[in-house]
Formats: C-alpha cells, sequence, structure tokens
C-alpha cells in the first residue's frame, strides 16, 4: 500500500462531469489499495469571477477579506469532489486548510507555508477515507485565512505530500507533462520523460505554467519526485527529479516565452555611487520584483538604467519612481509594453560552450533584435520585440533540434 497525493487543477474539476471525472480517478487509486490525499483547486475561473465581482464592490480591497473572498472557491470543489465519490460508495472527507492546519505566515494573498500539522490528515486516513484538501489556501497564528497566491495549490500538494512523506506526489491538469516549448505556439514540441528540479524551476519562473516555481523549490527541498500529467487521458506525463539522477544532462531541453513583462528605462540618472542602490531598494521595498537590468553610460555624467518587472507591477513601480524622484532628481522614464522575454534551459549549458552564441546568431539570421540578455548556470534569456516572440520561439525550438529531445 502506498500513500498518494495527487493535485487537480482548476480545469480537471471545471464542470460537474470533470468532477465526476476526477472522482473516478481518485476512486481507481483508492481501489488500487493506496491511501488518497487529494489536492483541489477551485471549479475553472471560478477565482478569476470573484476578483472580478471584488472589482465592483472596491478598488482597494482589505487583504484579509480578499482571501476570505477567495478562499470559497476551493471550498465548492472540495465539497462537490467529496459528494462525488460518495455518490459512487466510497469513504470521503473534504477539509479546508485550517481544518487540517496549513499553517502560514501573516502575508495576507502572498502567504508562505510555515508549518503542516498532519494529525487530523493521518487519522481520517486511519479510518480508510479519502481525503480531500482544499489547495491554495492556509491560516496563521491569528486564525485568519490567507492565500498563497497564483498556483498556490500546487505548493499545498508538495508540501502536504512533504509534511505527510508521501510515496508519490502526482499533478494533473489540462496537460500531459512538461514541454519542450508551448505546443500552442510551437507544433512539433516534444514531451520530455524526465526534467530536473532546477530546469523545472527555471522554465516555470520563465513563462512555462506547468507548474509553479515554489512548489518546485520544496520538491527540490525534499528530494520529493513529482509526476505531471493530464486529467483528461492516461498518456504518460513527466517526471521531475533530481540532477544526480539524470542520466546524460541535455545542453538545452526547452525554450519559453513570457509576455507578462515590462521594461521601464529611467533616462539620466546621476552617474553617482549607491544611485541604483537606492532605486532598486526602493522598489524592492514595495515589494516589485527586478528580472533584467542594463546600466547605459550617457554624457556629462548622466546614465540611463532600463530594467523589467511583471506588468502587473507596473503602478506599484510607477509610484516608486514618482515618490523617489526627488531624490535621484529622475530627469524622465519610459515604460515599454511591446516586449517579450525568450528563453532556453538546460543543465548541461554550464558545461558546453557556444550555446550562447548559436542563440544569438539565429536570431541575428532572422533579423530579431535583442534589447536585454541575462544568463545564468542553465539558462539565457533575451528580451525581444512582442510582436516576434512566436517566431524566436520556433527558431530556438529548431535550432536546438528540440523536437528530438527522447531520441
Amino acid at each position: 500500500m502506498s500513500l498518494i497525493v495527487q493535485k487537480y487543477g482548476g480545469s480537471s474539476v471545471a464542470t460537474p462531469e470533470l468532477i465526476k471525472n476526477v472522482a473516478r480517478r481518485v476512486i481507481k487509486g483508492y481501489e488500487a489499495g493506496n491511501q488518497m490525499i487529494v489536492v483541489v483547486s477551485a471549479m475553472g475561473d471560478t477565482t478569476d469571477h470573484l476578483i472580478d465581482l471584488m472589482g465592483k464592490i472596491t478598488d482597494d480591497p482589505d487583504p484579509r477579506e480578499v482571501d476570505m473572498l477567495l478562499t470559497t472557491g476551493e471550498q465548492v470543489s472540495i465539497a462537490l469532489l467529496t459528494m462525488a465519490i460518495h455518490a459512487c460508495g466510497y469513504p470521503a472527507i473534504s477539509l479546508t486548510g485550517s481544518q487540517i492546519e496549513i499553517k502560514t505566515d501573516e502575508k495576507h494573498n502572498q502567504a508562505m507555508i510555515t508549518d503542516i500539522d498532519t494529525t487530523r490528515l493521518k487519522k481520517e486516513l486511519a479510518e480508510n477515507k479519502i481525503v480531500i484538501v482544499a489547495g491554495f489556501q492556509g491560516v496563521n497564528k491569528n486564525h485568519d485565512f490567507t492565500t498563497l497566491g497564483r498556483g498556490g495549490s500546487d505548493t499545498t500538494t508538495v508540501a502536504v505530500a512533504a509534511a505527510i512523506e508521501a510515496d508519490r506526489c502526482e499533478i494533473y491538469s489540462d496537460v500531459d507533462g512538461v514541454y519542450t516549448a508551448d505546443p500552442r505556439i510551437v507544433t512539433d514540441a516534444s514531451k520530455l520523460d524526465y526534467i530536473s528540479y532546477h530546469e523545472m524551476l527555471e522554465l516555470a519562473n520563465l513563462g512555462a505554467n506547468v507548474l509553479h516555481p515554489r512548489a518546485v523549490e520544496l520538491a527540490n527541498s525534499y528530494n520529493l519526485e513529482l509526476y505531471i500529467a493530464s486529467s483528461f487521458n492516461d498518456t504518460l506525463g513527466t517526471i521531475v527529479r533530481g540532477d544526480e539522477e539524470m542520466e546524460g544532462k541535455k545542453n538545452v531541453v526547452g525554450a519559453a516565452s513570457d509576455l507578462g513583462e515590462i521594461k521601464i528605462t529611467v533616462e539620466r540618472v546621476p552617474d553617482e555611487p549607491g544611485i541604483a542602490g537606492k532605486l532598486f531598494n526602493a522598489l524592492a521595498a514595495e515589494g516589485v520584483n527586478v528580472d533584467m537590468i542594463i546600466q547605459n553610460l550617457q554624457r556629462d555624467e548622466l546614465n540611463d538604467i532600463t530594467f523589467t518587472i511583471n506588468q502587473e507591477q507596473e503602478k506599484k513601480a510607477v509610484k516608486v519612481l514618482e515618490k523617489i524622484n526627488p531624490e535621484l532628481n529622475i530627469d524622465n522614464y519610459h515604460i515599454d509594453r511591446d516586449v517579450a522575454k525568450i528563453s532556453i534551459v538546460g543543465a548541461g549549458m554550464q558545461s558546453t560552450p557556444g550555446i550562447a552564441a548559436r542563440m544569438f546568431s539565429a536570431f541575428g539570421k532572422n533579423n530579431i533584435n535583442i534589447a536585454m540578455i541575462t544568463t545564468s548556470e542553465i539558462k539565457i534569456s533575451c528580451l525581444i520585440a512582442k510582436e516576434q516572440a512566436d517566431q524566436a520561439l520556433n527558431i530556438l525550438h529548431k535550432e536546438f533540434r528540440l523536437n528530438q529531445i527522447n531520441n
């Protein structure tokens, strides 16, 4: 007998029929003699609908009340899935994040899990019940609901699996694994049989929406192998595991595009020690995450500083620039929203010369101009014009022969 923790995303439970399908899949695992814990997201676009409702009430909601509202989405789906399992004649119970004591810090809307009390989980499993857990939510020391941010159900799943020492952790959604690129853009994209934690983390941070980065970080910390597959078929998925288990690291395992970044150029900033530090400390203090950075030396001891951020943080960044302007004596700033970040990822990149040269040359041959570049040991990212993003992704996929990745 194995202890299996499964997660089903919003698309997998979007309708009553799909909830019944998930119930059948869970029961199949239970009938095979396994103990089953199932983490569920809100149905379909429920969270977006709740956010829309909130927007019709206020533009500045209290963060605590936001979490009170958003946690209702998962409560609907866990109750309905439990009812579907009951209707098939099997024992099950639904539990919210507070009922199983998924403890978090005090930060509403973006809470971090600090501990999970497994007492209730173990009690229900000992009574041979299938346990259905609400993803995306927890409770703080004041017994207030908290939410973990977008993609938080992935984090819930991995955290629960690690805490309960599960034998297997499975993530199900509407995609049947991790691909070398978005198959909606690159028609010959290949599904990966295996990928390392570090490669998966880079791809998740670069726009591949298969798995949330925080979930990958947790899995890596606990050396918890993940299985990524579709709830709509029985096609074999992708295993996410440690580098040391990977046979023959690939130079490049995937390419990704991120259309959610904007480029901000702060013009004619005084070329003085500490100026950049003040700018980026001010942004960090307001929770603005900066990605790419370039400083261009100009005339008269003045510089342009260009950086990229997620487009959702544009308002915050503008407020910071307006506030800090008198101190830094900023001449002007410009925002470019027509950009895209295109990246390649591969653990073998760090030991293989020439990968960057091939990427840049491929872009050059196809008249794709690179505005900014960032690199790490296993990643190279370029900022280009948004209108060329799909073309660039296909070019890189062909250049590195990613359609043959499993050969």
